[in-house]
C-alpha cells in the first residue's frame, strides 16, 4: 500500500495550492478518502473527506468554502485544491484512506495514510 502526497509549498497568505495523493495496492475506488493536517504541537486534524464516487464530501468548518476536495478513480488520486490559504493552515497534509462505509472525522478510523507534504503560509 502506497499514498504518495506531493503539492505543499511555501506561499502567501490568499495563494492557492493544489495537493494531490498518487495512491496502490489497495481498492482505491471503493473507499473514502480523507486529508488532514498537523501543525507542530497539535494534533492531527480532519479536513475533508470524499465518498467512493465523488457525490458526498465533508470539510472541517474552517475551510469550507475555501478548499475542495476531489477524487479520480481511473487515476487512484484524491486532490485537495486550497484557496484563500491563511497563516493558520500551515501544518503536514496528509492523505489517508477510511477503514468504514461512512465518513469519518476521527483519524484512528483511517488505516492507510500517505507521508505528508508541507504546507506553509506567511502573512
Amino acid at each position: 500500500v502506497q499514498l504518495q502526497a506531493s503539492g505543499g509549498g511555501s506561499v502567501q497568505a490568499g495563494d492557492s495550492l493544489r495537493l494531490s495523493c498518487v495512491t496502490s495496492g489497495f481498492s482505491f475506488r471503493t473507499r473514502i478518502m480523507g486529508w488532514f493536517r498537523q501543525a507542530p504541537g497539535d494534533e492531527r486534524e480532519f479536513v475533508a473527506a470524499i465518498g467512493w464516487n465523488g457525490d458526498n464530501t465533508k470539510y472541517a468548518g474552517g475551510v469550507e468554502g475555501r478548499f475542495t476536495i476531489s477524487r479520480d478513480n481511473a487515476k487512484n488520486t484524491v486532490y485537495l485544491q486550497m484557496s484563500g490559504l491563511e497563516p493558520e493552515d500551515t501544518a503536514v497534509y496528509y492523505c489517508a484512506a477510511d477503514r468504514n462505509l461512512y465518513i469519518s472525522l476521527r483519524a484512528g478510523d483511517y488505516d492507510y495514510w500517505g507521508q505528508g507534504t508541507q504546507v506553509t503560509v506567511s502573512s
